[in-house]
């Protein structure tokens, strides 16, 4: 009787060890999906309550300012400033820049690859970064 007394209590620590566990990964991971502000990598957003983000609809958040997409002339002169850095690209999106630019230029080379270029606030052009693809 004492063996089947200790394999109990032994079942019991372990089901606590268990739920005790499961209980401290969701808080943790809860905690930390609510304060991690870099957006960089995710797919969603918070504005559309988890929902895939698209990445053509801007919305990337950064330095906790979310980029928002230009139109009209403000767009036509940072579209013109990113085609005159790189010839050989099509505009993807022309947003707001939350990384220290005050606007940017999503564009895909005539090869396939990525950049992003950075426009001042006067339409020059800041720099041009290579990048992974449009998010």
């Amino acid at each position: 009787m004492n063996n089947l007394r200790k394999a109990a209590i032994s079942a019991v620590a372990v089901g606590a060890a268990i739920t005790g566990g499961a209980i401290g990964a969701s808080v943790v991971g809860t905690a930390g999906a609510q304060t991690d502000n870099s957006s960089s990598s995710s797919t969603t957003a918070p504005a559309n309550n988890g929902a895939p983000r698209d990445p053509s609809q801007g919305g990337h958040t950064a330095n906790g300012i979310t980029e928002e997409l230009l139109t009209g002339d403000t767009a036509t002169k940072v579209s013109d400033a990113a085609k005159s850095a790189v010839a050989d690209a099509t505009i993807d999106r022309v947003e707001t820049d939350a990384e220290g630019a005050a606007y940017e230029a999503h564009m895909t080379k005539s090869d396939g690859s990525h950049v992003t270029v950075k426009v001042n606030s006067d339409f020059s052009v800041a720099g041009v970064e290579d990048g992974p693809g449009p998010r």
